[in-house]
Parts: structure tokens; sequence; C-alpha cells
């Protein structure tokens, strides 16, 4: 009799020790496990977990005998941690506030903000766009309280730049998106004689685009277990797609007559069009022959919802150690392994920077640096060295 499997597993959650447990999606597993004491669901994780002071193993295998398999090999005992009582403050001692990092927004700024955020929204920016832009330019406010928008000039700019973000040691991309958000914030809403044209970027990083060989793609596909978080990976690192775009997926968007896939409302809220391999279509087919999603492709625990993008990035994450690659990649990374594969296999730049949705052809061109197409036929002085 085939019974589906549950993975055991040790860890810590919200740093705490607990037992994991992993199995595909199914309602009767899932009513079984509602009874276990102190069960909880982690979103983040994608998996039931149990504190560890609460695990019985006895009681597990009771409820789920002749119902699942339940898969030990990877448990690790953990120890178990006494419970020491927290030591009491002296009386005479007096918990301090902890000061914020910057003042609260005046309710004349915080509406200036709103303003800001309904305008983009109007304009059918993207809720991304709108998030990251209204947020830096919140704390360029806060920083330059109590001064009025309409009196800032470009030097209060370089002193935010070099008394806030430099000594946080914030990003190259952190302070460019804050140049976007006071341009297009004065221009549209402030409408004062800040002259935002001469407000400066910082210098540009040249920054080359990480990337996996085929083999480790391969490997990291192959460690993933569960059907769906496999689906999902292989997805993005065929279609070459980004991490929302691939969550935004809903299954009329797949034509598997034509292998045609059409990714809704990318990046610039622009549509496009990108071939699809048979084999990834019966993969799909099968995957949604177990699943059944309802409105989206992937979808998370609750029918209906969109799978998250933290979730997603966890699965990379969670395949990446498994694969024993020992490398800091993001799940971004298959992405760029696509593109900089299809360069290696002699597909022109044109074709490339359509099938990513890139704006400009400099964009894609950053992956000629990273292609060991022609670097490879370089034959070095020290190959005809007599050592």
């Amino acid at each position: 009799m085939f019974l589906p499997e549950i993975k055991i597993t040790t860890g810590t959650h919200r740093d705490k020790d607990v037992v994991f447990l992993s199995f595909e999606k199914d309602e009767a597993l899932i009513e079984i496990v509602r009874q276990i004491k102190g069960r909880a669901w982690s979103a983040s994780k994608r998996m039931w977990y149990i504190p560890y002071g609460e695990f019985n193993k006895e009681e597990l295998f009771r409820l789920f005998k002749n119902k699942a398999w339940l898969d030990f090999s990877a448990f690790v005992p953990l120890r178990k941690k006494a419970l020491q009582p927290a030591p009491e403050e002296p009386a005479t001692v007096e918990k301090k506030p902890v000061k914020p990092d910057l003042p609260a927004l005046s309710p004349a700024l915080e509406a200036k903000t709103n303003e800001f955020r309904r305008w983009m929204e109007h304009k059918r920016y993207s809720s991304q766009t709108i998030k990251t832009y209204v947020e830096s330019l919140k704390v360029f406010l806060k920083y330059i309280q109590p001064s009025s928008v309409s009196s800032i000039r470009n030097e209060d700019v370089v002193l935010f730049v070099t008394g806030y973000l430099l000594p946080r040691k914030l990003s190259f991309s952190y302070q460019n998106q804050l140049v976007n958000a006071l341009k297009l914030f004065y221009r549209e809403i402030v409408k004062c004689d800040l002259n935002i044209m001469e407000l400066e970027r910082p210098r540009p990083q040249k920054k080359l685009p990480n990337v996996l060989s085929i083999e480790e793609v391969l490997l990291i596909l192959q460690s993933t277990d569960n059907f769906m978080h496999k689906t999902m990976l292989s997805l993005i690192y065929s279609c070459g797609l980004r991490r929302s775009e691939a969550l935004n997926i809903k299954p009329h968007d797949i034509d598997s007559k034509r292998n045609i896939l059409t990714i809704r409302s990318a990046k610039g809220n622009k549509d496009r069009v990108v071939p699809i391999s048979d084999k990834m279509i019966i993969m799909i087919n099968e995957y949604m022959r177990r699943s059944r999603p309802r409105v989206w492709l992937f979808e998370g625990y609750v029918p209906g919802q969109r799978y998250s993008e933290t979730s997603l990035q966890e699965v990379f994450k969670q395949a990446l150690k498994k694969s024993g690659i020992i490398k800091n990649a993001s799940l971004h990374w298959l992405r760029h392994s696509y593109a900089t594969h299809l360069l290696e296999s002699g597909t022109d730049l044109r074709y490339i920077q359509e099938l990513l949705g890139h704006r400009s052809s400099k964009t894609t061109e950053i992956y000629t640096h990273v292609s060991n197409r022609e670097l490879i036929k370089i034959r070095t002085p020290f190959e005809n060295m007599d050592i």
C-alpha cells in the first residue's frame, strides 16, 4: 500500500528549537497534524512545526500509523534547554525607553507622503515601486525635520547621504532609489524650486551578475523533494523569470499548444511572451493534477491565495543547502544563469533581451562579461611554458 511520506527534522524557528514536519499538501494529513499538542504552521518555511520540548515521538507514530511513512533520517536530537527564571531587576532601576532612530513624521509631512502614494497609484506604478519610493522618501523627510519640504535644497540631500546613508552602510541601489523618489516627489507633488535635475546619483557600480553552471542548476533542482517546489524553481530557470513574474502566473497564461508562456504586468508594467518547453509543460500539468490550484498557478497554504515571495526564496535556500553548493546564491541567480547559458549556447543577444524583458540592450550586454563562450578559446602564455 502506498503511503505519503512525512520528513521529520529538527531546527530553529523564531530563535526556538523545534521539530519540523515536511510533506506535500494533503488535507487528510493536515487534519491529523492539527491533533498534535503545540503544533503550529510556519508561513515563511511552509512547514508545520512542534516546539522541541513538547515533541512526543511515540504519539507521532500512533497518530500516523497506517496513514503515512515517518522519515527520521535527517532528525538530529537536540539538548533540551532548562528553563532559567529571568533575573529580577533591582526595584530602583527604571527601564529607559528605546530611543527611535528617527522621529515620527509630522502630520503635514505624513499628508504629503500619502499624497505622493495616491499620485503613484493613480499613475499605475507597480506596488513594489510605490512601496520603495514612499519608504525611502519617509526616511529622508524624517531626517530633515523640522524643515518644510519647500525649503529643501540639494545640499540637504548631500547631508542626508553623508550623515545617514553612509554611516549605516546602506546600499548603492538604496541611494539611487532615493534620488528617483525625490525627483518624482518634488516634480509632481511639491513643485518647488529644488533643482531636482542636479541631484547627483552615486557613481555607478560595475558588478557582474552571479551565475551558476548548468551542473549546479541541475543539482539544485534534483535536491528539491517537494514536487511543487521543484516545479517553481524549474519554471524560473527554464523561462528566465523574476520571482514576482513566476508567482503572478495563472494557469491560463500557459499556451501548451503553441509552447508559449505569457508574462503579464512584469517590470515596467509590460507584458511579454517567452517560449516554454514540452518538458516544462508536462511537469506543470503533473503539478496541477496533484495540487489543483484555483486562481494562481502557485498558491500558498490557503487555496486561491498567491504563494508568497519570502516563502519562494526560502524554498531556494533549502534546495541550495541540500545540493551541497557552497555559494551565497539567491533565487535571482537562476535568471542570470538562464541568460548566460543561452548566450553560451549561441543565442543572439537581441533575442535574450526580448526573453528577459529588458528595455535597453545595455542591460543585457552585461551577460557577455560572464559568458565563457569566447574566454575558453583563449590560450594563456602559461600553457606554452615548459616547467
